[in-house]
C-alpha cells in the first residue's frame, strides 16, 4: 500500500485520527508538512458524514442484538459524559472546541457521536467538526514542525 494511503487510513481510524497520522506522514514518511496536513485532515474527515447520517439508522438495527446494545449504552454514556459540559455551554462552537483539542478520544469520531447524542443538526455539526479538525491539525502540525526545528537547533 502506498504511503499516502497509510496516512489516510490511519487518520480515518478512531482514537488515532490525525493526531497520529500527521506525525507518521511528517516524521516517518518525510512528507512536506502541507501534504501531511492535507492527507491527515481529509482522512480524519472521511468517516464523519457516514457517522452523522448513518449512525441513527444502524444503531436502530444493531441495538436488537444485546452485545451491540450494551456497547452503544457504554459508548454513548462515555461520549455524553466527556462532551456534555462543552457542548451544553457552547453548542456548535463547543463541538468545534471539543474536536479541536488534540487529546485522545476528543476528535472527529467522538465529536460526530456527540453531535448525534445532543441532537445537533447534521450540516451545522459537520461544519463544526470540520472547523475542529482544521484547528486540531494546525495544533498538531505546529507542535511537530516546531518540535523538529527545536530538536535540530539543539544538535
Amino acid at each position: 500500500m502506498s504511503y499516502w494511503l497509510w496516512v489516510l487510513v490511519l487518520a480515518a481510524t478512531p482514537i488515532v485520527e490525525l493526531r497520529g497520522a500527521f506525525p507518521l506522514a511528517y516524521f516517518y514518511y518525510h512528507m512536506p508538512w502541507e501534504s501531511a496536513f492535507a492527507l491527515s485532515v481529509i482522512g480524519n474527515l472521511l468517516p464523519v458524514p457516514f457517522i452523522l447520517w448513518l449512525l441513527p439508522v444502524t444503531e436502530k438495527y444493531l441495538r436488537r442484538v444485546s452485545v451491540f446494545d450494551s456497547f452503544f449504552n457504554w459508548l454513548f454514556a462515555r461520549t455524553h459524559r466527556k462532551a456534555e459540559g462543552t457542548i451544553n455551554a457552547w453548542g456548535l462552537i463547543g463541538l468545534a472546541i471539543f474536536v479541536a483539542v488534540p487529546f485522545p478520544v476528543t476528535g472527529a469520531w467522538t465529536g460526530s457521536l456527540a453531535a448525534y447524542l445532543f441532537g445537533l443538526k447534521k450540516l451545522p455539526a459537520l461544519l463544526s467538526i470540520i472547523a475542529g479538525v482544521l484547528i486540531a491539525g494546525t495544533i498538531v502540525a505546529a507542535i511537530c514542525i516546531t518540535g523538529k526545528w527545536l530538536w535540530l537547533i539543539g544538535k
